[in-house]
């Protein structure tokens, strides 16, 4: 097994020869900071509402390297999520963003097909299936939400034996369906990176952003090499949005998640009926989650990584062979028929999860920039739907996307550190704890049921 920080689907899509770096001082309409998904999409939105726009993108390392580049492929809209959307925003404004997140996946789809991205973008459900009696009702509330709402379609109920038709494991009970997609997530990245710069958009690599501060008429986003005096600023870092003075900082949580990829094993696929293309999570608050690609590998990642004290992951989001040994012991359990096949990769990364684990958009301080963050590792298809709000926000334009309710949402502030990284700990083992025996039919230990129990009691959401 190659055990790295950035795993294979950066490996398989191959590195990019670097931009480089910020050594001037520009102008521009928008800046953006942060080359992942959120960025990248931003800046496309920008192009595309104001052709004529100005448009800087500065990333610390190479774009898609991050998180982007990592994830589990997954590209799918937000109906499992309706009912706490209900819950937080009302459901008008929450049946909004359930219809701007589904519009995202196409939207992902159809910029790979217009551009002539090779993203391995395929339609198949998103399903989630429970693999205890504990879980089997976890996506009840949303069902009921979505009915509840007017979009019965949008989410449905399968049975057992629905499910093993689509994927067969002796773990698998009942599931619900939604539409969605998968695809490799760092080729996704890497494509759009190319076709901003096709489009005009200076991307400067290896350029960290020291300090963004308001300048007359706008912005200053200082580098190591160099500065961009802006209209606007579009923040889009992730996680590391908690180490920055401003509203983020007490809004977000930085755990990890972690994913092996096996060798291709085209014949257990068959063997199991997993040829839809479904991605599929189980219903764990420490959740796995998994897909197949197109040369038959399957891809298995586990949420349960550990939390970290601040922004500094300390290296444990990327490389921790604790995570991946459990990953890898969730995947041969769900698939026994993986004896004797080989697990390739593996690897880890951060993710910024927010109080409510939905996305937020906030402004900062002067009014002259917006930043995103807390998708929870869900980021893949909403993140074109939140580039899109970004673009709308930053050119001034009120339309229905700058008006979705994860804009400046209800502040939702979680506790200072260490108090921060010592609860989130303690949870994490109780929920892991608890979920291990109920998935092995045992009663949770009391200890470990009442710190899983105490998110619920503050208002917290863990979990898809």
């Amino acid at each position: 097994m190659e055990h790295t920080p950035y795993g294979y689907w950066l490996e398989e899509a191959g590195a990019p020869e670097p931009a480089p770096p910020l050594a001037d001082e520009l102008e521009a309409d928008v800046v953006v900071l942060g080359g992942g998904y959120t960025g990248l999409w931003a800046a496309w939105h920008v192009t595309r509402l104001e052709p004529e726009a100005r448009v800087v993108l500065l990333e610390a390392d190479v774009c898609g390297r991050g998180p982007s580049g990592r994830n589990g492929g997954f590209c799918n809209a937000m109906w499992f999520s309706l009912a706490r959307m209900r819950e937080c925003w009302g459901g008008e404004a929450a049946l909004a963003v359930g219809h701007a997140a589904a519009a995202a996946v196409e939207g992902v789809g159809a910029f790979c097909e217009e551009q002539g991205v090779d993203a391995w973008f395929r339609r198949g459900d998103y399903m989630q299936v429970s693999t205890t009696p504990a879980h089997d009702a976890v996506w009840g509330s949303s069902l009921a939400a979505c009915r509840e709402l007017g979009v019965p379609g949008a989410l449905r109920g399968i049975t057992a034996e629905e499910v093993g038709a689509r994927c067969a494991s002796p773990l698998f009970r009942a599931g619900a369906v939604s539409p969605g997609a998968t695809l490799q997530p760092a080729r996704l990245a890497l494509g759009l990176r190319a076709r901003l710069r096709e489009r005009g958009v200076q991307i400067f690599e290896r350029s960290p952003v020291r300090a963004l501060r308001d300048a007359p008429d706008g912005v200053l986003a200082s580098t190591p090499g160099g500065t961009v005096r802006a209209h606007t600023a579009v923040v889009a870092i992730g996680g590391a949005g908690k180490g920055m003075r401003g509203p983020l900082r007490d809004r977000l949580s930085i755990a990890s998640s972690h994913v092996v990829i096996t060798e291709p094993v085209p014949d257990l696929i068959e063997q199991i009926g997993w040829t839809g293309g479904e991605c599929i999570i189980d219903g764990r608050s420490l959740v796995d989650y998994f897909r197949t690609t197109p040369d038959g590998r399957i891809a298995f990642g586990w949420g349960g990584g550990r939390i970290a004290i601040g922004a500094r992951p300390g290296g444990r989001s990327e490389l921790d062979p604790e995570a991946v040994a459990r990953t890898e012991a969730h995947l041969r359990a769900i698939f026994p028929g993986l004896a004797g096949r080989r697990v390739t990769h593996a690897w880890g990364g951060p993710i910024d999860a927010s109080p409510t684990h939905l996305p937020m958009v906030v402004p900062l301080a002067g009014g002259s920039a917006f930043a995103a963050a807390g998708y929870t590792g869900n980021g893949v298809g909403p993140s074109h739907m939140v580039g899109r709000t970004l673009a709308s926000l930053a050119l001034g334009i009120d339309d229905e996307a700058a008006q979705l309710a994860f804009v400046e949402p209800r502040p939702q502030r979680i506790p200072p550190e260490p108090l921060h990284w010592i609860g989130g700990e303690a949870i994490r083992a109780g929920i892991f704890v608890k979920e291990e025996a109920e998935v092995d039919g045992r009663s949770p230990h009391p200890v470990a049921k009442a710190l899983a129990g105490v998110p619920k009691l503050i208002g917290f959401h863990i979990g898809r």
